[in-house]
């Protein structure tokens, strides 16, 4: 053997003794564990689930209703609702077409100064029998209600097929302008009432007299 070979050797151990080797060797394993911890620490963690989105044109109720939306249809006392405010039942749950064809209409209404109000749209059973009851309280009679409120099994309202607008100038804007989206007053006594009862472009029913028929 190469005694330059071992004096280097021997030269070497004593200026790296066994336990200091052991020690800058700890020191490395903890300095790298600590530079993960917290890069780790750093990097912002993937939300669980991306956040749910509906639109009015995707068809019925989304898969998680807004909590405004979470009621009977009943119309907020203290602002107005239009036709592009989807998170309320009221609107959201309209049939899709229909909804669709009122907001065409009310983006061109726009342009002739004109600002569509949604006074009723959808209702849910319990929300159309209590306003049947409220319409048989205030006229008298059954028969006279019926000319203004339909029960819940016959209203176009609880399946979303029927929407009432404001104020009187959106209405007389939609009896003259309604034909060209579909929409048709349904109702000769009720010139806020609207449905979807034609083509674009096509002609309207005559209105009935009333909602009795």
């Amino acid at each position: 053997m190469n005694d330059n070979h071992v004096v280097n050797r021997s030269t070497a151990a004593r200026r790296f003794p066994g336990w200091m080797t052991a020690g800058i060797g700890a020191f490395l394993v903890l300095t790298l564990s600590a530079i993960w911890v917290v890069t780790t620490r750093s990097e912002p963690a993937a939300p669980a689930t991306a956040p749910a989105e509906h639109s009015p044109d995707s068809g019925g109720a989304p898969a998680e209703v807004p909590a405004e939306a979470a009621d009977d249809g009943e119309l907020p006392g203290d602002r107005e609702i239009t036709p592009f405010d989807t998170r309320h039942a009221a609107v959201t749950r309209l049939d899709k077409r229909l909804l669709k064809a009122v907001q065409a209409a009310a983006r061109d209404a726009r342009g002739d100064g004109i600002e569509f109000v949604v006074t009723s749209g959808w209702r849910s059973k319990e929300h159309q029998k209590r306003l049947l009851e409220e319409g048989i309280e205030k006229y008298g009679s059954l028969e006279k209600a019926r000319e203004f409120v339909n029960t819940p099994e016959k209203s176009t309202h609880v399946s979303g097929k029927a929407v009432d607008i404001g104020p009187t100038d959106a209405d007389d804007w939609l009896i003259r302008h309604g034909f060209a989206y579909g929409l048709c007053q349904v109702y000769a006594n009720e010139m806020w009432h609207f449905e979807l009862l034609a083509g674009p472009g096509g002609t309207c029913p005559d209105p009935l007299n009333n909602a009795a028929g």
